[in-house]
């Protein structure tokens, strides 16, 4: 079992930057694969960012040039660096995270307004 503990999330003005953060515990040594997902009412929940932990990263369209993922596989933890923040950035942003047995874990969603 993983536990996944988000933070960061909060109101920000366009323009602004916000970090998230997304701490796992448990079984964390079978971590493969670390995700942002964000979500909006009456939406399907989107990849944001992923990062592999051999290293490759890949990232949604919308936020390319914007958003930055980087993990620390020493204390369990992915981080979302969020600049330029547009206003329909604003979501639940959800970690999700995926261990090499398949087995998949979502943190409670934290949320990110940028509004003015």
């Amino acid at each position: 079992q993983v536990q996944l503990e988000e933070s960061g999330g909060g109101l920000v003005q366009p323009g602004g930057s916000l970090r998230l953060s997304c701490a796992a515990s448990g079984s964390t040594f079978m971590i493969n694969t670390m995700t942002w997902y964000r979500q909006t009412p009456g939406k399907q929940r989107e990849l944001v960012a992923s990062s592999r932990r051999g290293g490759s990263t890949n990232y949604a369209d919308s936020v390319k040039g914007r958003f930055t993922i980087s993990r620390d596989n020493a204390k369990n933890t992915v981080y979302l660096q969020m600049n330029s923040l547009k206003p329909e950035d604003t979501a639940v942003y959800y970690c999700y995270v995926l261990n090499i047995y398949g087995s998949d874990y979502w943190g409670q969603g934290t949320q990110v307004t940028v509004s003015s």
